[in-house]
């Protein structure tokens, strides 16, 4: 049996994606009566109001939207966009015939922040994992692609909070009942857009977090020997001149977890005429591998 190509298992990727989307909506987040994010926070609104599916608004809005983003943004990246819209669509609403009320987790106006969290972390790793394999997962994310290409510049976060504040804030007045204002709903709004974003930055950025020294030194060959031995990594020397000495130093570079900073510290701490610093690096690519000849 032959391995699937990057190319196929991508889009395999993307639609386990949109299930999972077209689940949690079902399961969490249209019973408990309250907006998500984004254009579909729009959509979720709407059926509440009217009764209109959700997999219908999504076509409505997402499809046009990757048409514009074949044309304007990028192809591929459009057709992975539709296909997620399409499977998230109609996987919604197989859902919504199907019922699956023991799956549902219906608070019942109790402890709805369960379900506000539990659906904002789902559409984090969605939004997340699409933006690797290079989909969008929602309609904002088609805007924000286009946004970016023409200005690249724009700070795309402060449109995206003003939508969400603006969906909150109308949520307030289509969740209402009676005549009464309920302030519920735009908290569990706020609280998944936080925990949407977070997770889904998290997913982004990468979790192979590590910490790039940078050491500048009279000692290069001493420090390289003990990060050798001790902490079994190499580093990168490159010749420096002092600017107000004009002394030759030397320069290295090293990226360590963070289980090795404290022990990284104590190997500069053994030598004078030494100056370091830390950086944080959101996620390290490649392997550097020893070849013996």
């Amino acid at each position: 049996m032959k391995k699937l190509s990057k190319g196929a298992f991508s889009y395999i990727i993307i639609i386990l994606m949109a299930l999972l989307l077209a689940f949690n909506y079902h399961i969490f987040i249209v019973v408990n009566n309250f907006a998500p994010a984004g254009l579909n926070g729009i959509a979720t609104m709407i059926q509440y109001k009217t009764g209109f599916s959700i997999s219908y608004m999504s076509i409505l809005i997402n499809i046009p939207l990757c048409v514009l983003a074949y044309f304007l943004v990028e192809k591929k990246y459009a057709v992975k966009s539709l296909i997620f819209t399409l499977i998230y669509s109609f996987s919604y609403l197989l859902l919504q015939q199907m019922g699956l009320e023991q799956l549902k987790y219906d608070a019942q106006g109790h402890d709805t922040i369960f379900p506000a969290i539990i659906s904002g972390v789902i559409s984090g790793f969605v939004s997340g994992i699409c933006l690797k394999y290079h989909s969008a997962s929602g309609g904002m994310e088609l805007v924000s692609k286009y946004i970016n290409k023409i200005r690249p510049n724009t700070n795309f976060f402060m449109v995206t909070f003003i939508l969400n504040a603006i969906i909150a804030g109308v949520s307030l007045l289509v969740y209402s009942d009676q005549g009464f204002l309920d302030y519920k709903p735009v908290a569990l709004c706020i609280t998944y857009c936080f925990v949407s974003n977070f997770v889904g930055n998290y997913i982004i950025q990468g979790a192979k977090t590590a910490y790039k020294f940078t050491v500048i030194t009279t000692h290069p060959n001493q420090i390289s020997e003990d990060l050798t031995h001790i902490l079994k990594h190499g580093a990168t020397k490159i010749e420096a001149q002092g600017a107000y000495t004009n002394s030759s130093k030397t320069v290295l570079l090293c990226v360590v977890n963070k289980h090795q900073i404290v022990d990284f510290k104590n190997i500069i701490d053994k030598y004078d005429n030494t100056f370091s610093f830390c950086e944080s690096v959101n996620e390290t690519y490649g392997n550097f591998k020893l070849i013996k000849h």
